[in-house]
């Protein structure tokens, strides 16, 4: 077929009203993507709060921390996640209490305690023995408001290992394990809270 003998007619109105409607599915088109992919940012920034903040600030771009946050999800369905019995809450919750009674005399210890109690409590309902990193990531999933407090808690309690961390961060720190630790236990009325100096 030769392009030299076809007879286009520019002018046309068939050419014209042929091409506004191709210009106006390619509009269509386009807007229909932009559309959806907004949705799928707005329910990731729903689901992921200030986490979704984190990881645009950790990746740089919007594609690659949504890609973050989706690998997170189906990495955390493929988990088997199991909600605890009342004998183990309660295990645990007894745990908590003796460990929560001596900060005012060890409160650097109790806080090192603390966290190895979390993860305890992560491991019992089915989250895999990983690197912090990573156990705040699959965390985010279901507890996305508790993970920037469990970042802030287990940073304390590493310059707590190193005697590095005043009291009041240490305070700091129990409080954000233990309201980590009561969602996850999913404690209606909160174990009993001593003062803590």
């Amino acid at each position: 077929m030769n392009l030299n003998n076809l007879n286009i007619n520019y002018q046309s109105p068939l050419f014209i009203i042929g091409a506004v409607v191709v210009l106006l599915v390619i509009v269509a088109i386009i807007s229909l993507i932009v559309d959806r992919r907004r949705k799928a940012t707005l329910s990731l920034r729903n689901r992921f709060g200030s986490e979704y903040d984190y990881c645009l600030r950790e990746h740089k771009t919007r594609d690659k921390a949504e890609a973050d946050l989706r690998e997170r999800i189906h990495r955390v369905g493929s988990l088997k996640l199991r909600e605890l019995t009342s004998s183990e809450r309660a295990r645990l919750v007894a745990e908590w209490e003796a460990i929560q009674s001596h900060f005012i005399d060890h409160p650097r210890g109790t806080v090192i305690q603390a966290d190895e109690l979390v993860d305890s409590v992560l491991q019992a309902c089915g989250f895999p023995a990983s690197n912090f990193p990573q156990r705040a990531a699959d965390l985010s999933v279901h507890y996305a408001n508790l993970v920037d407090p469990y970042r802030t808690a287990h940073e304390i309690t590493e310059r707590a290992a190193t005697n590095q961390a005043t009291t009041e961060e240490l305070r700091t720190a129990m409080i954000h394990y233990r309201s980590l630790f009561e969602e996850i236990l999913q404690i209606t009325v909160p174990v009993v809270r001593r003062e803590v100096a």
